[in-house]
């Protein structure tokens, strides 16, 4: 890998664990859910009831019956939009006091 490809640190994602998004575009278009995981390196993250993907499995100690399980995938950051207060909004981001806030560029006021 070259110096110039070389990533030295995580990007700063607009959507972090706990935020209400909703998909933008694809397969998923038009549903909302809850952040439940966020993956900077691969600027992905997991979103409640979206992506529904089947695991088969096998017994094993943890997991005393196997079959099909159900569980979400991740899916990328670009699909995904912020929603504040029901509609969805663009983030920016604002220093007070000295600190990174982020703001919704709809209605100007600071998110969490």
């Amino acid at each position: 890998m070259s110096i110039a490809t070389q990533k030295r640190f995580a990007p700063k994602l607009k959507i972090r664990k706990g935020d209400t998004v909703m998909v933008i575009t694809g397969e998923y278009r038009g549903k909302s859910g809850k952040v439940l995981e966020v993956y900077p390196k691969d600027n992905k993250a997991l979103v409640q009831g979206i992506r529904i993907m089947s695991r088969h499995t096998k017994p094993n100690a943890q997991e005393q019956k196997g079959g099909i399980i159900k569980k979400e995938a991740p899916i990328h950051i670009s699909n995904l939009m912020l929603m504040v207060g029901g509609n969805t909004t663009r983030v920016g981001r604002k220093v007070e006091e000295g600190k990174s806030i982020r703001i919704a560029k709809t209605t100007g006021e600071a998110i969490k």
